[in-house]
């Protein structure tokens, strides 16, 4: 006989993650939009370089900061963590849309005499070469998911496990990162910023997902904090890597958006949306989609 208490505690717990993200969520967005003018003004005197490494370091950051819940837990029900990761992958596509897609194709448009379709079809095609460079990772790179196990890749089977997570690890983070550092070469600080918030709100629940998993294979819970943080320090590789190029080399910058626009759909839908989804719980992880991809949207039209 199922104890009432018990399962009300249960269900509590259930809606107490996505709730604390969203609070978080919501005060990052009104202090940053608050304090947008001091915060602006302070941005305004460095390099695109520096923008671009400090951004995606501070994105990372928020992987530790997601993972910091695994100090108290062992484990989070899997309907949480599908909530979470929705969450996560609608944060990630309003930042596609509106930081990378929408900037690329006036950013093209320089280029192509005004042209609005030429632009369009440019920034079409740095979206499929990005997406193609991320599959070819996933192809090449051995790896494994959170959740579905060993993938495809070169003797994946010959690699220990821990090295497996951090390879797949990385290839979240990397194109993030990358993202982060091109979306500052447009000279729009607000669209910077934004994507920054919007990438480091995605790798609070990627960052507790990592923690969780390390504890089941045996980690200590500040090991597994310590593992993730590392792994949000992928990022300002990345971050380093695409401010760099869209600065040295102007005219890359439509392709450069483009293509990391291009590796984050895949993320979002080789990866993500398809392991929130795996345990049945698609309802809770649309409804994660919607809410984050609300919050990004109203980040955005916010800093405007």
């Amino acid at each position: 006989m199922s104890n009432p208490q018990a399962d009300d505690d249960h269900s509590l717990r259930s809606w107490a993650l996505p709730l604390l993200a969203l609070i978080v969520s919501l005060i990052i967005i009104y202090f940053v939009v608050d304090n947008w003018a001091a915060l602006q003004a302070r941005l305004a005197d460095m390099g695109t370089i520096q923008l671009g490494l400090l951004a995606s370091f501070v994105a990372g950051l928020f992987t530790a900061v997601g993972a910091l819940p695994v100090l108290f837990l062992s484990r989070i029900r899997r309907k949480v963590e599908d909530s979470l990761m929705g969450f996560g992958a609608g944060v990630m596509l309003a930042a596609t849309a509106f930081s990378l897609v929408l900037p690329g194709v006036d950013a093209a448009e320089v280029y192509t005499g005004g042209n609005t379709l030429a632009a369009a079809l440019l920034v079409g095609v740095g979206i499929g070469v990005g997406g193609l460079f991320i599959l070819a990772l996933h192809r090449f790179v051995p790896h494994e998911h959170f959740v579905s196990g060993p993938q495809s890749g070169a003797n994946p089977e010959k690699v220990r496990r821990i090295w497996l997570f951090v390879f797949a690890i990385a290839l979240h983070n990397f194109p993030e990162g990358l993202a982060v550092g091109v979306g500052f070469g447009t000279g729009d600080l607000a669209a910077g910023v934004a994507l920054t918030i919007g990438i480091g709100l995605q790798n609070m629940p990627e960052g507790l997902v990592v923690a969780v998993a390390m504890l089941t294979l045996g980690y200590s819970r500040w090991t597994a904090l310590g593992v993730a943080l590392l792994t949000g320090l992928v990022q300002p590789v990345g971050g380093l890597f695409g401010a760099s190029v869209v600065t040295l080399a102007e005219p890359l910058l439509p392709i450069g958006l483009a293509f990391a626009a291009g590796a984050m759909l895949f993320v979002i839908s080789h990866e993500i949306i398809p392991e929130s989804h795996r345990k049945g719980h698609e309802g809770h992880a649309t409804l994660g989609v919607l809410v984050g991809f609300i919050v990004m949207m109203v980040l955005d039209v916010a800093l405007d």
